[in-house]
């Protein structure tokens, strides 16, 4: 998911997303172990958009607190 996707979500659609995300990152992981997986692209690509997701999470508590440090 593009960043100017993931910052018009709403809180709740955010939340929602990176349950989606973590979930298909152990699926992914489960299918490597048992290796069933075929692109393993698919990891990488999973733990990036948690990462985007976590990034616009964290900007919006540090906007709400007056990014205080």
């Amino acid at each position: 998911m593009d960043i100017t996707k993931v910052r018009s979500l709403t809180d709740q659609e955010l939340s929602d997303e990176l349950t989606v995300a973590r979930r298909q990152l152990y699926d992914l992981r489960f299918q490597l172990a048992t290796r069933q997986l075929t692109d393993y692209d698919q990891i990488s690509q999973t733990r990036r958009s948690i990462a985007r997701l976590l990034t616009v999470r964290t900007e919006r508590d540090n906007a709400a607190l007056g990014d205080q440090p």
